[in-house]
C-alpha cells in the first residue's frame, strides 16, 4: 500500500489538462488528483467532464475545476479568459498538459477534405499554441513548472493527413518553447508519444486491432506523473 507521502507528490499544484473528459486526458487528470494536485478539466464534452469530476471527488482527492471549451471554435480572447480565470481562482498554474486531439481524415493528400484538414490542424496545433501562449506567463511564474504535449510517431507516414502534420508541428513547437525557456530555467517542456493505447481515437485509426491487447489510458498515466515529479528538465524530451 502506498504511503501518504507517496500519494501526495503533487500537493498544492494546479494542473490544466485538455481532453480531460475521456481517454488519456481523463486518466491523467485522475492520476494527478490522486497525487494531491488540483486539476482544471478542459474539454467540450460536459457530461464526460462531470463524470471525471465526480470520480475525483469520490476518491477524496482535491476538488477539481471544470472548464468547458470547444477548441475548434474558441478564439484568442477565450484562451486569455481561461488564463485570467485560473489566475483569479488559484493564483498559479504549475503545469499544462495537452491531451486533446482530433484524428481528422485518414486519406491520401489529394483526397483530403479541405475543411476537415483545416479543422484538424486547428484543434491539434493552433489551439494548442493559443492555449500555451495564454498560459506561459502563469507557468513561468512558478519554479519547476511543466508543459507537456502528447504527440504521435505516425506523423510522417502515408495517409495520416492533417493529424500527422499537426503532430510533427507540435514537436517543433515544443522544441521552440524549450529553447526559448532554457535560459530562464523555470519551465520544462516535454513531449510524450503514448503509442498504441485503448482510446476512441486509436480505435478509429486501427479498427481491426483488438483493444484487449493494448494498454489502457490508466496504465499510461504514470508516464505523465513521472515527468511532473521530475525537478530539472529544461528541454523537449
Amino acid at each position: 500500500m502506498s504511503t501518504h507521502a507517496e500519494a501526495d507528490k503533487l500537493r498544492d499544484r494546479v494542473i490544466l489538462i485538455t481532453g480531460a473528459a475521456r481517454g488519456i486526458g481523463a486518466s491523467v487528470a485522475q492520476a494527478c488528483a490522486a497525487q494531491g494536485a488540483t486539476v482544471v478539466l478542459l474539454d467540450k464534452l460536459v457530461p464526460g467532464l462531470e463524470s471525471v469530476y465526480d470520480d475525483i471527488i469520490e476518491s477524496g482527492a482535491p476538488a477539481p475545476a471544470i472548464y468547458p471549451l470547444d477548441l475548434k471554435g474558441a478564439s484568442v480572447p477565450d484562451y486569455q479568459q481561461l488564463a485570467d480565470t485560473i489566475q483569479s481562482q488559484f493564483g498559479r498554474l504549475d503545469a499544462l498538459i495537452h491531451c486533446a486531439a482530433a484524428l481528422g481524415q485518414l486519406a491520401p493528400v489529394e483526397h483530403q477534405d479541405s475543411k476537415t484538414w483545416l479543422e484538424t490542424l486547428h484543434i491539434n496545433l493552433t489551439a494548442a499554441y493559443l492555449l500555451t501562449r495564454a498560459c506561459l506567463p502563469l507557468l513561468k511564474n512558478q519554479s519547476g513548472s511543466k508543459l507537456i504535449f502528447t504527440t504521435d510517431a505516425h506523423k510522417h507516414n502515408a495517409y495520416w493527413g492533417a493529424y500527422g502534420i499537426s503532430k510533427a508541428a507540435i514537436e517543433a513547437l515544443a522544441a521552440q518553447i524549450a529553447d526559448e525557456s532554457e535560459a530562464q530555467g523555470k519551465l520544462s517542456v516535454h513531449t510524450i508519444d503514448p503509442g498504441p493505447v485503448q482510446t476512441e481515437l486509436f480505435a478509429r485509426a486501427f479498427p481491426a486491432t483488438d483493444p484487449a491487447k493494448l494498454p489502457t489510458p490508466d496504465q499510461l498515466a504514470p508516464r505523465y506523473i513521472a515527468l511532473l515529479c521530475e525537478t530539472d528538465h529544461r528541454q523537449a524530451s
